[in-house]
């Protein structure tokens, strides 16, 4: 127990009224909050130093503590309140007496909406394992002052026949950089030059360039982030792309089109880490930045995830009550260990773990619906290297039997009644999985041009290698557990067969001849055993033309040295670069070694 949760709780002991009790139990759980908001809100700064120094692994460890820092918080107070004070978990007219206090406390501050999800989130914990939902649910919050609004955006007009050169190195101030730059003024010529591409389109004319006041951090990126606006009104995303050489900083990219933006910033990636505290107008920005992109997902993009939470609850709502529709089974296979389900306008995929798998389950023992939720809690807090769907994951949650098919609901009653039930007219749900929607690769070959089909199946083996470089292995690699999204990226979405690569056993049969009658020597091994010469029978895909396209571009993936190094490399703490952006996108830097190839 650290001093400050010791003093609140012999306080509390020593309490000699109701009220008083209340007044230090608010006040308590409003001073972890502050001291979780303070730790958070230094991260930023402290990935900036991460890139600045060339230390990858320090900005991977920043986004692991970033997204457990506000759990481990809420978690530890709330059983130090159980402890404290028990009544409060007993008794909720009591804790409805802390939480309007409470609010009392935290009305006028900006982060006012944050630290009433904290509030909610401690409670949550409190009632683990029993069957009491707690609202997801905003606090009222103002709109965005036009001051603040102004905090989180830089804008540099664009007057006719002005040299561009100037406007652009001043946008590659705006992250504010104490480290030298490999070569600035060749940088600045070179943006200039794809920006002058990107212009080409003489029918309108670019009049601003609008940055956001901050740089994005993640792994050994940095990002200057904004949009290109046009006389027409229309606009265009616009990125650079940093990496820092040992000779200094430099731009690798230019990312200035609808896909490549949300490729970027998709939530199969790690968060970003955002020197700028103003997260409701940098989330906004973002959204018009990329207005398809649903609000919640830029929260979670910038390590809001709670508030990002809250934000795709409301749009699940909303979803339902505009479309007139109700939750149905998803589109695709029925899983073998969970229930998915969607209402077919929505642009999210909803789970929920089966309380046994079904006779498709081939991994042996069901290992239970708490180790499962562990693995999609895991790809959760990794970086998800831009091949994983991101798992927004509830506790506790009561939704409306309305919004539920019929049969639907009565197959979550009977098939995952550990996790679902039924109580005063509300579906109770002690834990709920939701990610974005993407088309299965099956379903979406059904239907693809052989060009689309070829693009996806090279996508494909870039999913298996970036996710390989973050130490995940899938070792389902049965097709139907990928998907692919508008922008033809595939990324795998079901995890109850992940494992850390760093475990598996790689072995092969190479220059066995079929019926030979030894076993051999890994038959008898035990744990995950993978031999990479299977992968493409793995897949189940029976177009002989595809996978002779896997095999020629992804030919590594089915050989032992491939995986071997990889491996090692994992061991060494060495970060392997993921690829997140096409080549073309990339600066010519002529006469000095390769780069990396991204993040």
């Amino acid at each position: 127990m650290n001093d400050r949760s010791a003093h609140y709780a012999s306080r509390i002991a020593a309490a000699g009224s109701i009220d008083e009790r209340v007044d230090l139990a608010a006040r308590w759980i409003l001073a972890e909050f502050d001291a979780y908001y303070v730790e958070s809100r230094n991260i930023p700064a402290l990935a900036k130093s991460a890139f600045e120094r060339r230390d990858p692994a320090t900005s991977l460890d920043l986004s692991l503590r970033r997204l457990s820092v506000y759990s481990v918080s809420a978690l530890a107070l709330a059983r130090r309140l159980r402890r404290a004070l028990p009544s409060a978990a007993e008794d909720e007219r009591f804790w409805e007496r802390i939480e309007a206090h409470y609010l009392t406390l935290i009305e006028g501050r900006y982060e006012s909406d944050l630290a009433f999800a904290y509030i909610h989130s401690v409670r949550r914990m409190m009632y683990e394992g029993m069957w009491k939902p707690v609202e997801y649910v905003f606090l009222h919050h103002r709109e965005p002052a036009s001051e603040r609004s102004a905090a989180v955006r830089i804008d540099f007009p664009i007057a006719p026949g002005a040299a561009l050169a100037t406007l652009v190195d001043r946008v590659l101030d705006v992250p504010r950089f104490e480290r030298i730059w490999r070569d600035r003024d060749g940088d600045v010529r070179r943006v200039v030059e794809r920006l002058e591409s990107i212009f080409g389109d003489r029918t309108r004319r670019p009049i601003e360039i609008q940055m956001t006041d901050a740089g994005f951090f993640r792994n050994r990126g940095a990002y200057v982030v904004g949009r290109i606006v046009f006389d027409d009104s229309s606009a265009t995303p616009l990125i650079l792309a940093l990496l820092n050489h040992d000779a200094g900083i430099y731009v690798q990219a230019v990312l200035a089109g609808e896909a490549d933006a949300h490729n970027l910033f998709s939530s199969t990636l790690a968060n970003f880490h955002v020197t700028n505290s103003h997260y409701h107008e940098l989330a906004a920005f973002l959204h018009t930045v990329m207005p398809t992109r649903r609000l919640g997902l830029h929260y979670s993009t910038i390590g809001f995830n709670h508030v990002g939470k809250v934000a795709v609850m409301n749009e699940l709502r909303e979803e339902l009550a505009t479309h007139r529709e109700v939750f149905n089974t998803a589109v695709g296979f029925r899983g073998s260990v969970a229930i998915g389900f969607a209402a077919p306008s929505s642009d999210y995929n909803l789970k929920v773990i089966r309380d046994v798998p079904t006779d498709q389950y081939k991994w042996g023992e069901f290992p239970g619906i708490r180790a499962v939720l562990d693995k999609y809690r895991r790809v959760h807090e990794i970086d998800r290297t831009g091949s994983m769907l991101d798992n927004i994951i509830y506790y506790n949650l009561e939704l409306d039997p309305a919004w539920f098919e019929p049969e639907l609901l009565a197959e979550l009653l009977r098939d995952a009644g550990e996790s679902v039930s039924l109580r005063d007219d509300a579906v109770i749900l002690k834990h709920l999985i939701v990610q974005r929607r993407v088309r299965p690769l099956p379903v979406f070959l059904r239907d693809a041009t052989p060009e689309e089909a070829r693009e996806v199946i090279v996508n494909l083996g870039h999913c298996i290698k970036n996710n390989a470089a973050a130490n995940v292995f899938n070792k389902d690699l049965d097709a139907r557990n990928y998907g692919v999204s508008r922008f033809q990226k595939v990324f795998l979405f079901d995890y109850d067969a992940l494992e850390p690569l760093t475990r598996v056993k790689i072995r092969s049969n190479v220059g066995r001849f079929d019926g030979e009658d030894d076993v051999p020597d890994w038959f008898y091994e035990d744990g995950v055993i993978f031999l990479p010469e299977e992968i493409e029978s793995g897949f189940r895909i029976h177009d002989r033309g595809l996978r002779r396209l896997f095999r020629d571009v992804h030919g590594d993936l089915l050989t032992t040295g491939y995986w071997e190094r990889l491996q090692d490399d994992l061991e060494r703490g060495r970060v392997p670069g993921i690829r997140l952006y096409p080549e073309q996108r990339k600066l010519d830097h002529p006469g000095w070694p390769d780069a990396p190839a991204g993040e």
